[in-house]
């Protein structure tokens, strides 16, 4: 079973870069895992000032 990902966006962004660097290699590999579109976690990430930098496999 999948789990939810918090709605919380800052602890969304805690958990999306601890699974970004601990687990997923690309944002899309995490996206599919949880069955979630990128634009909806970057948007609510966008929200409180951090943008995906695929380079450093993170959100700053």
């Amino acid at each position: 079973m999948v789990s939810k990902l918090p709605d919380d966006p800052v602890i969304l962004l805690s958990c999306i870069n601890t699974m970004l660097r601990d687990e997923f290699p690309t944002f899309e590999e995490l996206c599919a895992y949880f069955c979630t579109e990128k634009e909806d976690i970057e948007e609510k990430l966008n929200s409180i000032g951090y943008t995906y930098d695929s380079g450093r496999n993170c959100f700053a």
